[in-house]
């Protein structure tokens, strides 16, 4: 019988439809938060799981044992499949488990509500969120100048499900779309597409710059003095890919000298950021703590797709998102 290994919760609000799409070939075996796992139909403690199917997702990696889940996917004898609620395997312990897996899959849902963060920091900004609120604070009725996501130029460097995403998002609030990917070609949601080599040259002309592409050798420190020295002074910088896109020195440095005009993470280098960076209390940096996808959609959508690919897993057919 195929074992699956997950977590107690995250069986708990898919059970009807795990069962549904298992029709008893699997057997689940849940991991508690007090480190036990237990066999979802009896309820006999397992000492050693041995699981043949993993999925990964938010219970377990913000959960109390995360650090168990991993030792008992490393230790497995025949690992046959890791589902990642994830995009990425940026994390070493990630690495490991596609090295061992013989299938490795990926999620890409968390693009929507990564994409809202986008928009909300892009809104924010465009309509003078902290201006608004200190004066509000102060008492004082200051009309302000603002501007509109309408007739604005967005570039987005990394053109997978998370530009998509907020391309789409853009483009229906009037903004003009350009991506930015290996291939070059053509997505309804750009009005454009380009390619890496293009970049430098488009960012003269964005009034919104993103990055939400992965960390490679190719891309790390990829935002540098000269990228930032091509943007307009008026426009806004965001990070949802990698910290370490961005040569975080040469960003503080250029938003000194007025370009760009302000900057919004989700992402830095080192996470936690270190209580003593620069980066914390610098007037035109805006920091989230990479916790741009962490809604409840996230989750429930993370679970669908570990649905479907169980159904084509037990069924024999192709897996989707297939990393390796």
């Amino acid at each position: 019988m195929t074992s699956c290994l997950l977590h107690q919760n995250t069986f708990k609000r898919n059970e009807a439809n795990l069962q549904s799409v298992a029709d008893g070939r699997v057997d689940f075996h849940l991991l508690q938060d007090d480190g036990a796992v237990v066999h979802a139909e009896t309820g006999d403690v397992i000492d050693a799981p041995d699981p043949n199917i993993v999925f990964g997702n938010a219970d377990v990696w913000f959960g109390p044992q995360a650090r168990l889940f991993f030792k008992f996917v490393l230790e497995a004898s025949d690992l046959k499949w890791f589902q990642s609620a994830a995009a990425g395997v940026d994390l070493p312990a990630l690495q490991a488990v596609a090295e061992k897996a013989q299938y490795y899959t990926t999620n890409h849902t968390q693009s929507e509500a990564m994409a809202e963060w986008a928009i909300w920091q892009a809104l924010d900004w465009m309509k003078r969120g902290p201006d608004h609120r200190e004066n509000e604070r102060s008492g004082i009725w200051e009309r302000l100048d603002q501007r509109e996501i309408m007739g604005s130029t967005w570039l987005i460097v990394g053109y997978g499900a998370i530009g998509q995403a907020v391309a789409r998002r853009a483009r229906a609030l009037g903004a003009y779309t350009v991506g930015v990917r290996r291939r070059g070609g053509e997505d309804e949601h750009a009005d454009e597409m380009i390619t890496p080599d293009e970049l430098l040259p488009a960012l003269g002309r964005a009034d919104v710059v993103l990055l939400s592409l992965p960390l490679t050798e190719a891309t790390e420190n990829m935002a540098n003095a000269d990228f930032f020295a091509a943007m307009k002074s008026n426009a806004l910088f965001m990070n949802l890919g990698r910290g370490k896109l961005v040569d975080e020195a040469a960003l503080i440095a250029e938003l000194d000298t007025g370009k760009p005009a302000h900057a919004a993470l989700d992402v830095t280098a080192t996470e936690p950021l270190p209580d003593a960076s620069p980066l914390w209390h610098h007037p035109k940096i805006t920091i989230t703590p990479h916790d741009s996808s962490m809604t409840w959609g996230t989750v429930l959508r993370a679970d669908e797709t570990f649905l479907r690919n169980l159904g084509r897993y037990l069924d024999g057919k192709p897996l989707l998102h297939v990393l390796k």
